[in-house]
């Protein structure tokens, strides 16, 4: 009987609670963005499901995939997934990993950063990926293409 109404006032307190005691995570709306540092034509790419546009090699363009959101306030840990083609010859290669996302200190449009050996870096940025402001500097084709894939 005494647990009977410890849960009854439990759940009494708990009904007084607002909304603000627990608060929710401030979110803006993104836009998604690929730059290929890669020889590689990329298909399609997304991030979290989000996304679908292709990207040549050693391209880089404007987040004008619809539509994501990310945390108003950038923390530690903050992980995505990443889903790519990156097809040889007619035969679709699709890979996927989690990428942490880099430290931003104002919200803006995501953009998936595809680099040689399957590395993925993930950064917020006003900026298009060619931007002389955007976190990470713009692919440059090697003069050499025979050395790099």
């Amino acid at each position: 009987m005494k647990c009977l109404f410890a849960l009854l006032f439990v759940l009494l307190i708990s009904g007084c609670a607002t909304s603000d005691d627990f608060p929710t995570e401030k979110r803006a709306s993104a836009q998604v963005g690929i730059v290929n540092h890669t020889g590689s034509y990329i298909y399609s790419a997304s991030v979290d499901g989000a996304g679908g546009g292709q990207m040549s090699a050693w391209g880089a363009g404007m987040a004008n995939i619809c539509c994501t959101s990310i945390p108003w306030v950038w923390r530690p840990g903050m992980k995505v997934s990443v889903r790519w083609n990156m097809p040889e010859g007619r035969k679709d290669v699709i890979k996927e990993k989690i990428a942490e996302i880099e430290k931003y200190d104002e919200p803006g449009d995501i953009y998936m950063h595809f680099f040689p050996n399957d590395e993925v870096r993930v950064v917020v940025s006003n900026t298009g990926g060619w931007g002389a402001k955007h976190p990470i500097p713009p692919p440059v084709k090697p003069i050499n293409l025979n050395s790099v894939k």
